[in-house]
Order: structure tokens, then C-alpha cells, then sequence
């Protein structure tokens, strides 16, 4: 059946629950979204990475989404269901007459839920995407690892279909396909080896494998996964790094660079995927080439652009280094350091270890959960620093830049971070941000749920403590978050484009 004889199913499913409010399209699917359902049929189409093209093979497909989806959004699937051709002519679901399509049957939630439509109204919260990065983290737990699929060469399969689709849909001019491929091709080669060793290690999984912010919602207060890639195991079981990159990519390029850098965050604070940052501009690169593509081929000139220049500088190479902020409680450290990570290096920035995250997860508590004073005692703040020196430094050396953010009033602390940059030969900047006691009191008073468990007796406490000399470079942290950030940033890029050594 080809599609247009899907008109009379369209408007079926539209006469449904109240009729349809609106009739939302893709390219593979027609969704009419009324008062409390939506019917997603699939269009009668076939691509090469996709066949819609029968009614049965729709009924498979429908079926194959709904159980895929429960296991991330199990709250909003309600199923798959035949369209029936009765005796009368008329359409029912789940007739006794002739199967002639098939819906996916989901609960309706608002169109501004969807996360896009929050972030562009400016709805969008930290806590939301933590949220969300956790969720997503735990999607990967609970997958299996996958022996047969994804590695070097399953993502060379799918660089050489992008590479033909970009071509296909005219995404470019053929030369700026070719170069943005070869690059690519570059960037994959270099780091085959780093695919092959993860899928060993059971890093690819059975994922969504469609993290853009159009298939996440707000359901119930939460940040809800829907939509995930259903059609092509291959594509979907994938290095799970791939999988959150496309989110990251679409937070990018939709100017969000704070949130891409707090969803990569809490990603690998649940999640501890170091040893695959370098291979993070080369999926993001990948992820945004394919929407060129898939813009291209719906007539979006302006957005396949869009994607295809972000596709060409998402490909920068990282630089390690590492970013020690220091301070007493309440002079900001954790602010500016989510101010500055956006900044440095390539997206989504650099990653933030920091001190009270750490200790919270030493004791498995939630990071806004108060911990004892004996979580503070001298051997576990032992314990958590020397977790920051090892993670900075194995950071730094894969050559990804670090901001470690920790109180560092001990001068044995400050010259340890120093030594573990050196031992991954990338470049340090210690910043020391000063505040006065007063000022730093009324910013923890106004905590709500913090990370840190600072109080005005804390904060006395650190008074009395000798800091020995500080040679950080100090900042006047009575400023703004972002401000700091400017002043730190260009300090770094001042030392490192001199190679001055601190």
C-alpha cells in the first residue's frame, strides 16, 4: 500500500479520542495527537536503512517500538494495534476485519513537555538535566553488553551510509562532503583501536540510539525517554558514548553549551566512561552529519546546514589540561567551575571533578544527602584527594581538559594537582578565588539541596587553619559566576598559548 492510499488511516485515527488536535509528520511516521492519545502510524515507505513498506512489516515494526520503549518510558507506551478494514468499510483498531496498517498507541503529553520546547522558553533547569543524565545512565547499566556488534567497524559502516546519504541528499556542495568525510574517516582511523578495546569491555549496548531533545519529555515531573530507535539493531546497539554524544551534539547546536556540559557531567559522574573521551568529537561530528542528512532529505535547507557546519567544527581536536580551583567555603569554586567548563575546550567542555561528589559517592549517598562529621576526618579527605589527583591526571593525559574544584587550603594538596598535570604533561592553572567571611557565610545560608555540607561553623573553622602561602593566581570572587569564568578562561589562554609554567 503506498502511502497516499494511508490517507483514509490518517483520518481514522484522527476521528479517535476526541479527534485530533494536530497531525505532526516526520519522515518515516504520521502522528495524530489528540486529547489524551497519540496514534503514530508509519508511513509506507522504504529506505535503505529502513522497510515500512507492507502492512505487516508496519504491524512487526509497531509492535518491535512499543516493547523497545517500554523499557525506557514504560509510563507513556500502551501498545501496538492493528488498523482493520471491516465488513461494513469502515476502520476500526483491533477489528475482526482485514489488517491494513498498525498504530503505536501512546499516552499524550503537552507539546511545550518536550525538552526542546522547555530549553527554548527557558523552562529548563540543572536539575532537569541531572535528572536526565542519570536516567540516561541507567538505561546503560541495565543493558546487556553486546559481543556481535558496534566496534571500528560497525562504525565505519555507518560513517560510509552517512558519507552516501550526505551525497544522496545534497546536505552539501561535493566538495565540502568529501572534505567534512575524509576528516571523519581521519578521526576514526585514530581511534579504532579505543573502539575495538571498549566493545571488549562491554561498552556497547543496546541503546535508544536517538537522543535528540525532540524524543525526551517532561512526563510527570520527570525527564522521560521516548521514541527510540527501533528499526535496525545494528544502528541502535552501539558504543554507549555514542549514544549520550547525540544528545550532547543537539544541546550544542541548539546553543546550550551549559547544559551539554552538565548533561556529560553527571553522565560520567554516574557513568565512568574516561577512558572514551577522545573518541567524544568524532561521534558528536557523526551524530550531527547524520541530521544534516536527515534535514537534507526533508527539504530543511537552512537546518541541514546548520548540522553540517556544526558536523565540521565539532571535529576539533581536545587538549588536556587541568584547572585547579581552590577556595574556602562559599567563595564559589563550584559555580565558576560550571561557568568555565563550557568554555574550555572542544564541546562539550571540560569535565569537573569535584570534592564533595567525590566524598558523597565514597559513602554511597546521594550528592545532596549531609554526611556525618566523621566522613570529614582527615584520612577520608585523604582518600577523596587522592581520587582527584588520579582522575585529574588520567584525565589530562588522554587529552581532555580537567577543572578540579576543591578547597585546597593545604599546600601539600595544591603542589600534589600541580604534579599529577605534570604527569600528564599538560598544561596547569591554579586559581585561588577569594571572599570575605561574611560574604561567604550569606552564600551558604542561602543553599538549598547543595552538593557541599559547608556551614557558618565550617567556615569558622577554616578561619583558624593555616593555608600556608598561596601562590595560585587569586581572583576577586565577589564578582559573578560567568565573570570569574572570563578572568580564569583568559588567564589560561594567555599561559598556554606563552607555555609559561605556574
Amino acid at each position: 500500500m503506498d502511502f497516499g492510499a494511508q490517507d483514509a488511516v490518517v483520518r481514522f485515527l484522527a476521528s479517535l479520542d476526541g479527534g485530533a488536535e494536530r497531525i505532526a509528520t516526520t519522515h518515516i511516521s504520521v502522528v495524530a495527537l489528540c486529547r489524551t492519545r497519540a496514534f503514530k502510524l508509519k508511513k509506507a515507505v522504504r529506505f535503505s536503512y529502513l522497510d515500512f513498506s507492507t502492512p505487516g512489516r508496519r504491524l512487526e515494526m509497531c509492535e518491535r517500538e512499543a516493547a523497545l520503549n517500554m523499557r525506557f518510558a514504560p509510563e507513556l507506551y500502551l501498545g501496538a494495534h492493528r488498523v482493520t478494514r471491516e465488513a461494513d468499510g469502515s476502520l476500526a483498531l483491533d477489528g475482526a476485519g482485514e489488517a491494513i496498517d498498525a498504530v503505536v498507541v501512546m499516552r499524550r503529553f503537552a507539546d511545550d513537555d518536550l525538552l526542546e520546547q522547555i530549553a527554548k522558553d527557558g523552562r529548563l533547569t540543572r536539575d532537569m538535566v541531572e535528572s536526565l543524565a542519570r536516567r540516561i545512565a541507567k538505561t546503560h547499566d541495565e543493558a546487556l553488553p553486546d559481543e556481535a556488534r558496534g566496534g571500528a567497524a560497525a562504525m565505519r559502516r555507518t560513517l560510509d551510509d552517512t558519507a552516501q546519504s550526505l551525497r544522496h541528499a545534497g546536505a552539501a556542495s561535493a566538495e565540502e562532503i568529501d572534505a567534512l568525510v575524509a576528516r571523519l574517516g581521519d578521526a576514526l582511523d585514530a581511534q579504532s583501536a579505543l573502539l575495538d578495546r571498549r566493545k571488549a569491555q562491554g561498552k556497547v549496548r543496546r541503546c535508544h540510539g536517538d537522543l535528540t531533545l525532540r524524543n525526551i519529555c517532561l512526563f510527570d515531573g520527570a525527564p522521560t525517554l521516548f521514541d527510540c530507535l527501533e528499526f535496525d539493531d545494528e544502528m541502535a546497539t552501539i558504543d554507549v558514548l555514542y549514544d549520550i554524544g547525540f544528545l550532547l551534539m543537539d544541546f550544542w547546536r541548539a546553543g546550550w553549551p551549559a547544559f551539554a556540559n552538565l548533561a556529560f557531567n553527571r553522565y560520567l559522574d554516574a557513568r565512568d566512561e574516561t577512558d572514551g573521551l577522545p573518541l567524544l568529537p568524532f561521534f558528536m561530528s557523526l551524530r550531527a552529519a547524520i541530521r544534516a542528512h536527515v534535514e537534507a532529505s526533508q527539504g530543511n535547507a537552512e537546518r541541514a546546514r546548520l548540522y553540517f557546519g556544526l558536523a565540521m567544527t565539532l571535529l576539533a581536536p581536545a587538549k588536556g589540561a587541568v584547572i585547579a580551583i581552590g577556595g574556602l567555603s562559599g567563595s564559589g569554586k563550584s559555580s565558576v567551575a560550571a561557568a568555565l567548563a563550557p568554555l574550555i575546550g572542544c564541546a562539550p567542555g571540560a569535565r569537573v571533578v569535584n570534592s564533595d561528589r567525590i566524598r558523597k559517592r565514597l559513602f554511597g549517598v546521594p550528592p545532596t544527602a549531609r554526611l556525618p562529621q566523621e566522613a570529614y576526618a582527615s584520612e577520608v579527605s585523604a582518600k577523596v584527594y587522592g581520587e582527584i589527583f588520579d582522575s585529574a591526571a588520567r584525565t589530562a593525559a588522554l587529552g581532555w581538559p580537567v577543572i578540579v574544584d576543591a578547597v585546597f587550603d593545604r599546600p601539600e594538596d595544591r603542589e600534589a594537582i600541580r604534579t599529577a598535570a605534570e604527569r600528564a604533561h599538560a598544561p596547569f592553572l591554579g586559581v585561588w578565588l577569594d571572599l570575605d567571611l561574611a560574604r561567604r557565610a550569606a552564600r551558604v545560608d542561602a543553599r538549598v539541596n547543595d552538593v557541599s555540607d559547608a556551614t557558618r561553623d565550617v567556615l569558622e573553622a577554616q578561619m583558624e587553619k593555616a593555608t600556608g602561602a598561596i601562590e595560585w593566581r587569586k581572583v576577586d570572587a565577589s564578582k559573578d559566576s560567568g565573570t570569574v569564568a572570563a578572568e580564569i578562561k583568559k588567564a589560561f589562554e594567555s599561559r598556554r598559548a606563552l607555555a609559561i609554567p605556574e
